[in-house]
């Protein structure tokens, strides 16, 4: 079955991420675009992953996990190669009913990290629910090649306009035709028919 592709705030969720390797720093490394209530726990950190940690106060233990370790968060993030750490943590996670993510196990996952664009307040997901990651990836970096780095001052007078004009059909319409004009220029300019 697909996965819904749903935004999440994080503002005010706290995630904990259990490994500390190389996959693990580059969840971190997401989850960085959008929080740092991130904590980890794992009993050995790489270099990399500890400068994420320490360059961004993030709150770490340097042990094993421990059942009950997931008490407290929301979301659940398990970069370990041990299938049966992964499927006990996501077991211990469904019986408490915290989102859970286990690397590279679809298996033991109620969500998926999607390969995703970020610039400014634009954020575009691709996924393939876990078939094939790396297509996600190359089909990531050949539209990024025509999103403009102007996307994020567009965006920003789209957001001043939404505060500024009262809502209603003249916003909407004026909002529709702005939006359609840059995307129509952005077309014309990477010539795509």
């Amino acid at each position: 079955m697909a996965y819904f592709p749903a935004y999440l705030k994080l503002d005010s969720k706290k995630i904990l991420v259990v490994g500390g390797g190389k996959i693990a720093g580059e969840k971190i490394e997401k989850l960085l675009d959008f929080t740092t209530s991130i904590t980890v726990i794992a009993p050995q950190i790489s270099p990399k992953t500890m400068q994420l940690i320490n360059g961004h106060s993030l709150e770490s233990f340097k042990r094993l996990y421990k059942e009950g370790d997931i008490d407290m968060f929301d979301i659940v993030i398990v970069a370990v190669d041990d299938l049966e750490v992964q499927k006990s943590i996501y077991e211990e996670c469904r019986e408490k009913r915290i989102l859970c993510n286990s690397v590279d196990s679809v298996e033991y996952c109620d969500f998926i990290f999607p390969s995703y664009t970020k610039k400014g307040p634009l954020t575009i997901a691709y996924s393939t629910s876990g078939i094939s990651p790396a297509f996600a990836k190359y089909l990531r970096r050949a539209i990024e090649q025509f999103i403009p780095d102007s996307v994020t001052e567009f965006l920003s007078q789209m957001q001043r306009l939404r505060r500024e004009l009262p809502k209603g059909k003249e916003r909407m319409q004026l909002l529709d035709k702005k939006a359609k004009a840059y995307v129509d220029q952005l077309l014309k300019e990477k010539d795509v028919h």
